[in-house]
């Protein structure tokens, strides 16, 4: 007997639910979220085992490494369909949410999510760790602020460089306010350091990866853009055209249509929203400061015409279309092309 195999997973335990080629329901059983339990459970249901299905989710990648090593079909399914689907039913459960997986999975109505390599994922790792590190600091930083805000003594702009000088001029000669500020900033100290050394682990990474030099020949583009665009495309191979790039970043308009109602709205916001704010800033960076190039002619060109950060949104776009030929095809970045600076000037 063909069986299809919905799980849903949590941290502690996993739903699973076994459903015929026809929707009859075979199986429904928990196991523990371990992949030598899983594959257990599965090895054991009473018939062929078609494709299992799991909902994209922190755990998935990790499972689904270890149950196609089992020799298990195994699909990773887009969040916001499944979700979508199983809206549906009117009662929500972990039995019910494997038995909705395993049906979208035996209809074939679902999307399907690349798997990333472990090199990816550990440097996904990497630029989490810096980001959340930066925030930690930045945090510190606002938070000193508003307690120094109270007694009416204002920060202003001040240099990274020069903001625990600052902080200890303000406070001087209040003890209290010392006292308050002296584990902040030693907090802040610390982290800064953690910060500036990762940042040269990843900069060093960059430096000898001959994908990200070749993406960093562009504009705007530097270690950071580099590393978060190839770690999360992971293999340029997985889109047919270089133009899918800007919907599965949802860096690409919304449009509802029923009838005579068209309407088009903001870009969708789908996909990596880290990548999509790295390829936003390079953007920025590229209009503001970077070298005069044809991909920024033809931005300023739409800025003319629909509004600077529209263009902005739409150099993204683009830059992340042009990244993924580079890769692909192994070029640099070329500033000039016959006709681009025309064509956006007209």
């Amino acid at each position: 007997m063909e069986m299809y195999i919905g799980l849903d997973v949590s941290l502690a335990s996993t739903a699973i639910c076994a459903v015929s080629a026809q929707g009859k329901i075979i199986k429904e059983t928990t196991a523990v979220s371990e992949p030598e339990e899983l594959v257990e459970v599965l090895q054991a249901l009473p018939g062929s085992v078609i494709a299992v299905g799991l909902e994209a989710g922190p755990l998935s990648q990790w499972l689904h490494r270890h149950l196609t090593e089992a020799g298990f079909g195994t699909v990773l399914m887009e969040t916001r369909q499944v979700k979508g689907a199983l809206k549906a039913m009117p009662i929500k459960t972990d039995r019910r949410d494997a038995e909705g997986i395993a049906r979208l999975l035996q209809m074939g109505w679902f999307r399907p999510v690349h798997r990333k390599s472990m090199s990816a994922q550990e440097m996904r790792a990497l630029l989490s760790a810096r980001k959340a590190v930066q925030q930690a600091a930045i945090n510190l930083e606002l938070s000193i602020r508003g307690v120094l805000r109270n007694f009416g003594l204002k920060m202003g702009r001040v240099a990274k460089g020069r903001f625990e000088e600052r902080v200890q001029e303000l406070a001087e000669g209040n003890p209290m306010l010392e006292a308050a500020a002296k584990p902040i900033l030693t907090a802040r100290r610390v982290l800064r350091q953690q910060q500036a050394s990762l940042e040269k682990v990843l900069h060093d990474h960059a430096k000898s990866d001959p994908v990200c030099r070749r993406l960093m020949t562009m504009p705007g583009v530097g270690t950071l853009v580099a590393l978060t665009v190839k770690s999360a495309v992971d293999d340029p191979e997985r889109f047919r055209s270089s133009k899918d790039v800007g919907p599965w970043v949802g860096l690409t308009p919304r449009r509802e249509q029923s009838g005579e109602r068209d309407i088009i709205g903001e870009i969708s916001r789908a996909g990596d929203v880290g990548l999509r704010t790295a390829l936003y800033q390079a953007a920025t960076v590229m209009l503001q400061r970077g070298r005069p190039n044809w991909l920024s002619a033809w931005a300023l060109g739409v800025a003319k015409r629909r509004g600077k950060k529209r263009a902005t949104v739409a150099l993204a776009r683009r830059i992340g279309v042009v990244l993924h030929r580079m890769w692909k095809c192994g070029t640099e970045f070329r500033f000039t092309r016959p006709g681009a600076t025309k064509a956006a000037a007209a």
